[in-house]
């Protein structure tokens, strides 16, 4: 079902008409319902000061210490169908650790800047190549989750088009306090958390400590190198000190680090593209003499995945991912005087990220990084399957692999940022102001290096002669970005008393992106791309009565362009940015339904998108022209496409009895292209090339307004319930809580649907998770929370490799089956 405007401010306008009586009730009732409601009130951060998220006029989503704790959210990963309009997953890449954001249809593309970015304590986190922001073991200690939707800019960090997810943690306190967590569960799950807050100084140094641990085997057995892959292995930790010299001074300086260390990403094979490498004489369907260059070989290799099911899988390396991340962040704050604070805040941050990979899950050497991963030697001892020994899966056995080397230098980056920022209220608070200047500085440390070998024909693999192992190296990366920004709201009564109901919210940036990149290309060895862009915000929200607050805005955003390092033509190597306009409207209410506090918050938005950064496959057919009859190079490009983005997003939670929460979430997301066209190349993953004008040859320009939108899922729903159950008083607090989360397809392909690409578009499923927690058990201070995710064992997708037209393959990523376990917790010292 489509949504159009009149149906959305139908709906809006309704809806608000039907809530507004609620608020002439007799003044007992509504003192009875706001304080039913001032319970469960949340304070929020999104426009830089402390607030209640009702009274914000944008959509917040917000995950408390004990909602986090509820869905035992523990990755980005876990947050998927519990937001309206968010979208998380791996969005092409090839670790399953590199989990982004995309909000509203706006998401990460290919060496790109994230169009969401995750901040912790006010700082973005570094992100390598656009893909992997932040790493493992971030979401410990945290006072809430924020997911900001929309356009943001004016008033902090860097440009985005979708949003912002805030990371909130826990700050010291003035008081002795902290706690012990162990964790037990299935798949071998045991972790280990625990903070330690010491006020030193009373009210002038305090110090909070956190440290935390997780081990899960995985849930994808290899059957190469017998072993899980898709586990986890992290630690981290992190330290906040806060000072308080002199009065209305207090400087926080948060120090963090985490470490990564697995058996890699699970890929499940889905299948090769036989006709096209038949097509290009890459396999013919009877053998070679003296080669097993059959097509059957590459069918038997998808045979025998289909057969071992989608938890197995056969990796031709011993694949691994490492993450090392750490970083220190801050903060200063001066109270010039009672309406006016300055703040600065500066943080320095690594990252290194180290992935071997076989995105085509099978012993041939298709599509995979193996840094530097072992190779196996075949056949493998002890490894029979179909009563043969399997290890050589239809290939030579007389074949060896030959070992890339050790890599010393993985991929990394070093980011710097600094903000300084006035807050104040001005006209007997009237009129709220933040203004202030960003840098952001982000560059590579040093050159990293890749081994790998791709496109290897199956009668050649782990022939190092025919497909040895390519050790490449990256070129350097800078990108610095400088904005100054200003945002204000005004209570317009101070104009005239009949509009003191009424504020005026305007905001605006302007920023400049400067990115350098030495690129390792026989038509360029440097690029540059510098550009610069407006950014605003107006809105109006207007509060009729107590408790229901009604906005409209409408928001510029601009997300930086990039280079690319893997373009094929020079005038290819930088994209342009991108643009959005969006139109917002909405409300937020709390009001009673028979006695029944009752919270029910709708948007509407409307989306102009300019010069989307779609990536694809490219060919140069002359990759040197001082090289007769060389084969031509394949790379990549980034398309610029249009389009409009509308959506409806609900939220709504009743409290019928004491102890009693329903709730849930509900987004409509409906996305079109305006303009979508792509000059169809030759090479491997070039033409004929099914466009929505029909066939379209190499050198012709194929229409793709008519493909589905990457990265949007229509529909997005979120049920829960909480409910205390009846215990004695001395006992504790016993809950119950369960949440059923369903999203529909998600196409993943920038340019194909699933009739080009089989597998781009992941299928709908469904997630229910339920915890059971006991706390504070006979006055003991030690809580128990038992909990189960995936509870009815759902098998389902969360990510496609959708490179089965460049490098004839494809393979999925599939999501965690059921796990539980039993967390206890001592808090001491509250």
């Amino acid at each position: 079902m489509s949504l159009n405007h009149r149906q959305a401010r139908l709906f809006l306008g309704v809806a608000a008409a039907a809530i507004a009586p609620a608020f002439t009730s007799p003044a007992t009732a509504q003192q009875q319902s706001a304080a039913a409601i001032k319970d469960v009130d949340i304070i929020v951060t999104a426009q830089r000061r402390e607030e209640r998220a009702q009274d914000v006029p944008i959509v917040v989503n917000v995950f408390s210490a004990q909602r986090l704790e509820e869905l035992d959210v523990n990755e980005p990963q876990d947050l998927y169908g519990t937001v309206p309009s968010l979208v998380v997953g791996t969005q092409g890449n090839a670790s399953r650790e590199a989990q982004n954001f995309a909000i509203r249809g706006q998401a990460t593309g290919y060496q790109s800047s994230p169009a969401v970015i995750i901040y912790m304590n006010e700082v973005p986190l570094p992100a390598v190549g656009g893909g992997l922001q932040g790493g493992p073991g971030l979401m410990v200690d945290l006072e809430n989750v924020q997911v900001l939707s929309g356009p943001q800019g004016t008033l902090f960090g860097r440009n985005t088009t979708g949003g912002a997810v805030l990371y909130s943690p826990r700050k010291p306190t003035n008081a002795f306090e902290g706690y012990l967590e162990g964790t037990a569960g299935n798949y071998n799950l045991w972790g280990v958390e625990g903070a330690l807050n010491i006020p030193v100084i009373d009210d002038k140094l305090m110090i909070r400590a956190v440290g935390a641990f997780q081990d899960r085997r995985g849930f994808t057995k290899d059957i190469v190198w017998n072993k899980w892959r898709d586990d986890t292995h992290w630690y981290s930790g992190r330290l906040g000190i806060t000072l308080k010299p002199f009065e209305g001074v207090e400087n926080y300086l948060m120090l963090y680090g985490s470490k990564s260390s697995n058996n890699g990403t699970g890929h499940i094979h889905e299948g090769f593209n036989i006709a096209r490498m038949q097509s290009l004489g890459l396999c013919f369907e009877a053998p070679v003499p003296g080669l097993n260059f059959s097509c059957g070989v590459y069918q038997a290799q998808s045979d025998i995945a289909e057969d071992i099911g989608p938890r197995r899988t056969r990796l031709n390396a011993d694949v691994y991912s490492r993450i090392k991340l750490w970083g220190a962040i801050n903060t200063t704050t001066i109270e010039l005087n009672d309406a006016v604070t300055l703040k600065n805040i500066f943080s320095y941050q690594r990252q290194i990220v180290d992935n071997a990979f076989d995105q085509d899950g099978t012993p041939i050497q298709q599509y995979g990084a193996q840094q530097d991963a072992a190779l196996p030697d075949f056949p493998v001892p002890g490894l029979i399957e179909y009563g043969v020994p399997s290890a050589f899966f239809g290939l030579n056995p007389n074949q060896i692999y030959q070992n890339g080397g050790d890599i010393v230098r993985p991929d990394g980056n070093r980011q710097i940022t600094e903000e300084l920022q006035l807050q104040g209220n001005l006209l007997d608070n009237r009129l709220q102001f933040t203004a202030g200047a960003f840098y952001f500085e982000n560059k590579n440390a040093g050159r990293s290096q890749t081994a790998e070998v791709q496109f290897c024909p199956a009668a050649a693999t782990g022939l190092s002669a025919i497909c040895p192992v390519r050790v490449s190296e990256g070129g350097t990366f800078k990108e610095r970005s400088k904005a100054i920004y200003a945002q204000t709201t005004l209570d317009l009564g101070a104009l005239a008393p009949q509009m003191e109901t009424l504020r005026l919210t305007t905001g605006i940036r302007y920023t400049w992106d400067d990115i350098r990149a030495s690129v390792n290309r026989a038509f360029a060895s440097n690029a540059r791309l510098k550009t610069d862009a407006a950014t605003w915000t107006v809105g109006l929200d207007y509060h009729p009565v107590d408790n229901l607050m009604l906005y409209g805005k409408v928001s510029r955003g601009y997300k930086a362009g990039g280079i690319l390092d893997a373009a094929v033509f020079a005038e290819k190597l930088t994209f342009a940015p991108e643009k959005l306009m969006t139109y917002e409207t909405g409300f937020k209410s709390d009001w009673q339904l028979g006695g029944m506090p009752l919270r029910f918050n709708a948007t509407y938005y409307f989306s102009d998108y300019s010069n989307i950064q779609r990536p694809t496959g490219d060919f140069n057919p002359d990759a040197d022209p001082l090289t007769p009859g060389d084969q031509g190079l394949p790379g990549a490009q980034v398309l610029g496409a249009s389009a409009h983005i509308q959506g409806l997003e609900i939220e709504t939670s009743i409290r019928p009895a004491k102890g009693v929460e329903i709730g849930g979430t509900v987004s409509h997301t409906d996305a079109d292209y305006t303009k979508f066209e792509y000059l169809v190349t030759g090479g491997p993953g070039g033409g004929p090339f099914p466009g929505c004008n029909g066939t379209v040859l190499p050198g012709q320009v194929a229409d793709l307004s008519c493909r589905p939108f990457q990265f949007v899922t229509n529909w997005i729903y979120n049920i829960y319930g909480s409910v205390e159950i009846p215990v004695p008083e001395d006992a504790g607090k016993l809950s119950l809580y369960m949440n059923y989360s369903h999203v529909s397809r998600q196409p993943t392909s920038p340019l194909h649907d699933d009739s080009t690409e089989p597998g781009s578009i992941l299928e709908p499923f469904g997630l229910l998770n339920a915890s059971l927690s006991w706390r504070n058990i006979g006055r003991s201070g030690l809580d128990a929370t038992l909990f189960v995710n995936n509870l009815l064992n759902k098998l389902y997708r969360v990510s496609n490799s959708n490179v089965y037209n460049d490098l004839l393959v494809a393979s999925s990523l599939y999501g965690e089956p059921r796990m539980w376990g039993l967390k206890l917790r001592y808090s001491f010292g509250k």
